[in-house]
């Protein structure tokens, strides 16, 4: 399978459905079979509840040098605090992150639907948390407000991608935004939301795009979240051997 430099191709967790586990090598844990194949994953399970740095650490010393792992913020932070009040969580959730070490990849912060964007609160957040991140920062709004010029202008000052999101929540959250030294793709499935399989057609266009970003030195990642009915897996799978075909030399 393709593992193509700058290109980071995964599901939201690590589960391995039934019907795809051929494609997996036999041998070791959920983890160490999945990253044998793809190339980065969404870890989720922090927005509902914190890891210790020790689990991090496991996890980082299970897969390969190549590989990287994008977290999500609490929802603690997010939709309970709402970006106010947030220093305590976040230092402690920096904290636990930063046992992945090298296999960190970016930290992903998913609004709820009901935020609107509120320049000062919005830009001190996002301001605080560039301070303390040294790596990269991808953020997915879902309300109106934030698609903007003004906001994207102030995303981008700050290094801070924005999400290109299917279905899209809003006129523009389709196409990366904000800073664009990385695009982040988080496909939820389509037509129906979370169950739905990527149509192969779609799968080709989602192939090339990755492969335009890369070749423009953006970092590339496609999160594939349409996992209901078990289709990430597949879909990821599938990506990853479009691209290998639109460049042979990565090897399949």
């Amino acid at each position: 399978m393709s593992r193509q430099t700058g290109i980071f191709v995964g599901t939201a967790g690590w589960s391995l459905p039934k019907q795809h586990a051929d494609a997996f090598p036999p041998d070791g844990s959920h983890l160490e079979r999945y990253a044998a194949r793809l190339t980065g994953v969404e870890i989720n399970t922090s927005f509902y509840r914190p890891h210790r740095v020790a689990t991090y650490e496991r996890w980082a010393a299970s897969v390969p040098s190549d590989f990287r792992f994008a977290v999500k913020v609490p929802r603690t932070i997010t939709h309970e605090r709402r970006l106010v009040d947030i220093d305590e969580p976040l230092t402690r959730f920096l904290a636990e992150v930063a046992g992945l070490g090298t296999k960190l990849g970016p930290i992903l912060l998913q609004l709820p639907p009901s935020l609107a964007f509120e320049p000062a609160r919005d830009s001190a957040f996002l301001a605080r948390l560039r301070r303390d991140v040294g790596g990269d920062l991808v953020c997915e709004p879902r309300h109106p407000s934030w698609f903007t010029p003004s906001v994207e202008a102030r995303l981008d000052a700050m290094q801070v991608a924005r999400v290109a999101a299917d279905p899209a929540p809003a006129p523009g959250a389709s196409e990366p935004g904000g800073w664009r030294g990385m695009a982040y793709y988080r496909l939820h499935g389509s037509p129906e939301i979370y169950r739905s399989a990527y149509a192969p057609a779609a799968l080709q266009r989602m192939a090339e795009r990755l492969a335009h970003h890369a070749a423009g030195a953006e970092e590339a990642w496609c999160i594939f979240d349409n996992t209901a009915e078990f289709h990430a897996a597949g879909d990821a799978l599938t990506t990853l051997r479009n691209l290998a075909r639109l460049d042979p030399g990565t090897g399949a």
